[in-house]
């Protein structure tokens, strides 16, 4: 096969097309408008605002992050400037900039999600609503999508709530049982469009041996784990939905730091890739270097689009 031909990364799902498969994940350069300006700005093919409670949150105090040798552990508590604010930005964005714009929601209670719904029905705009089913840094809110029988309630209420296609932010799983009640679920419903796996695996423990203490401070050290650590649980929940929801979209989203992870994504069945802990770490570049890297490994495998190995992973 001749070494010139061309390499595409784009992708058409939700009835747009998006000229690459990476974009941030919610909670990583999304909070201001100018983090959301420059996700645009680079080589990133979508973007995807910071999950937004009703009314504007300072999150939990400090210290909340911290980089680790294998990735990331956070308690940010939702962090966010409120859904006005996204809203506002929603309303000014370039749409024509061929770019999809989603809208992160996560509010404090199914009443708020509702609320922020039809407020984004009402302004009629192509922003596509991302439901955050899967925060385990707010003290005292367990994470609903743990809880089946709310999330059954809370998507019925969202159809009723949003005319249009929207999806969901998942929280890890880990039992094939689980998997399977979830994706039932989901499902039921033809206008949820696409999950996003996965979110932080929540109430991870990062011990300091120096100083023998914990490296941040809300919940005693509890955070959400990121980075390296998620990469196999993430691919598995890819794999398994991807596997489960025919008719439906699978986002990955975990452990991506170059284009092998990437990769490996999209071969377990994302249909596009979300960057959060190396987005964080490097910024905005992330994009073009994990993009180039990841049509080089396709180039060297010989697949000239991302459809050519998409949900092929193979088993033994």
């Amino acid at each position: 096969m001749s070494d010139d031909y061309a390499i595409d990364l784009s992708v058409t799902w939700l009835g747009q097309a998006m000229p690459g498969c990476l974009y941030n994940a919610s909670g990583v350069w999304c909070r201001e408008e100018e983090e959301l300006e420059a996700v645009r700005a680079s080589a990133a093919a979508a973007v995807v605002s910071k999950s937004a409670t009703l009314a504007p949150r300072d999150g939990n105090p400090e210290p909340r992050y911290c980089q680790t040798p294998l990735g990331s552990i956070n308690s940010m508590g939702l962090p966010n400037r409120g859904f006005d604010y996204y809203l506002d930005y929603a309303r000014r964005y370039r749409y024509g900039s061929g770019k999809p714009l989603f809208l992160s929601l996560s509010g404090l209670s199914l009443d708020d999600n509702c609320a922020m719904l039809r407020a984004l029905a009402e302004e009629g705009l192509p922003a596509v609503p991302e439901v955050n089913l899967s925060c385990p840094n707010v003290p005292g809110k367990p994470q609903l999508g743990y809880d089946f029988a709310a999330t059954a309630e809370a998507l019925d209420a969202f159809d009723a709530a949003y005319p249009g296609l929207y999806g969901v932010k998942l929280p890890p799983y880990f039992d094939p049982a689980h998997f399977a009640a979830m994706a039932e679920i989901l499902n039921r419903h033809p206008r949820l469009a696409f999950v996003t796996c996965i979110n932080s695996i929540g109430n991870g423990l990062v011990v300091d041996i120096d100083s023998e203490a914990v490296v941040i401070k809300p919940k005693d050290g509890l955070g959400g784990l990121g980075g390296d650590y998620v990469l196999p649980t993430a691919l598995a929940n890819v794999r398994e939905f991807y596997r489960l929801l025919p008719g439906k979209d699978v986002v990955g989203c975990g452990g991506v730091k170059s284009g092998r992870e990437a990769f490996m994504h999209i071969l377990a069945g994302a249909r596009a890739v979300q960057v959060g802990t190396c987005l964080y770490h490097e910024g905005p570049g992330a994009f073009a270097r994990i993009s180039s890297e990841l049509a080089v490994l396709m180039r060297a495998k010989g697949y000239r689009s991302l459809d050519a190995f998409r949900g092929k992973l193979r088993t033994l």
